[in-house]
């Protein structure tokens, strides 16, 4: 087993899913929907910028139906070809709220345009999945039928665009099915954050205070390195998220939020392991110039121990094919 790299690794997933993340909790009007806008007009393109201006290549976990740039019923139904969920929280339809429409500038639930800027970006980046519509996979209502359905739907649709689709990031972090992965090409996915408190038999609640404290006291974060389980796919796991200053976040200190990860990055150089920053853009539309300033703070970090040698940006998927080849 490898127990450390040559030198430190920084690796950024991002979930990108628009509206369909909150869709099923909270409908899609309101301030999700808003953000999802300002993600579309503003985020993405910043975001892209950013890691061409550092070089930078990140593993965009995408949900599949963003790579749809229409979307109609057949006889009647939306997405016949997938098996629906059964979440016990959501009545009705998993697609009730969706409509046939094409994408234009207001869109939350399509996105292809945005997938193009993606793949077309000066600077590699790696496409992954997120699921084709955000179902649970852990959850008891999402069945093996669904978690199939959705998965040879991403898989298709990325192939149509030339995209071969290697890297995973499951809805709300839940993890499931990891077979189903496996037989649909998938080698990696991003596992939980290895902190105790990181398991189910934690209540949420208690989870999301636990990760609030974390914040608060700019805890050092875990390292990580690359892990195989029993299913064949490498476990990737997340080292922090990049904490959003929506609603009563904003009041943290953005210092705060980078402290923690440059503490996470001189980990990764003196452990000689991975820092696995993760994040959605959507969180990003929530005092926009403040958490793009502190991301580029921590690039700015990040760049100079690279400069150093001491520092390799990898996205997940390199990650698993510089683990395979030793």
């Amino acid at each position: 087993m490898i127990n450390k790299l040559n030198k430190g690794a920084f690796t950024i997933s991002l979930d990108f899913e628009l509206i369909w993340g909150t869709q099923d909790l909270f409908g899609v009007d309101g301030g999700f929907k808003r953000a999802c806008l300002i993600e579309r007009e503003r985020v993405i393109d910043e975001m892209l910028a950013l890691f061409v201006e550092f070089e930078f290549p990140a593993t965009w976990c995408i949900l599949g139906h963003l790579f749809l740039d229409k979307v109609e019923t057949v006889d009647g139904v939306m997405h016949p070809q997938i098996v629906r969920p059964k979440h016990a929280w959501m009545d009705g339809d998993w697609f009730q709220h969706l409509k046939p429409h094409s994408e234009n500038s207001d869109s939350v639930f399509l996105g292809r345009s945005l997938v193009e800027k993606i793949k077309n970006c000066s600077v590699p980046q790696e496409i992954g999945s997120h699921s084709f519509s955000h179902v649970i996979f852990a959850d008891e209502g999402c069945s093996r039928e669904t978690a199939e359905s959705e998965m040879k739907e991403c898989v298709r649709l990325a192939d149509s665009i030339g995209v071969k689709l290697e890297s995973f990031a499951f809805p709300r972090n839940e993890v499931g099915y990891l077979d189903v992965l496996r037989e649909q090409g998938f080698t990696n996915y991003r596992g939980a954050e290895p902190n105790w408190y990181e398991n189910p038999k934690v209540p949420e609640k208690a989870r999301r205070v636990l990760r609030l404290i974390d914040v608060l006291r700019a805890a050092k974060p875990p390292v990580i390195l690359p892990e195989k389980t029993e299913s064949g796919l490498w476990n990737i796991a997340g080292s922090a998220i990049y904490f959003p200053m929506h609603g009563k976040r904003k009041h943290i200190p953005l210092s705060l939020r980078v402290k923690r990860a440059v503490k996470g990055l001189n980990a990764a150089v003196k452990e000689k392991k991975v820092f696995h920053l993760w994040f959605h853009p959507t969180n990003m539309a929530d005092e926009t110039e403040a958490m793009f300033t502190g991301l580029r703070q921590i690039m700015e970090h990040a760049a100079r121990l690279r400069k150093n040698g001491e520092l390799d940006f990898m996205t997940m998927g390199q990650l698993v094919r510089k683990f395979e080849d030793k």
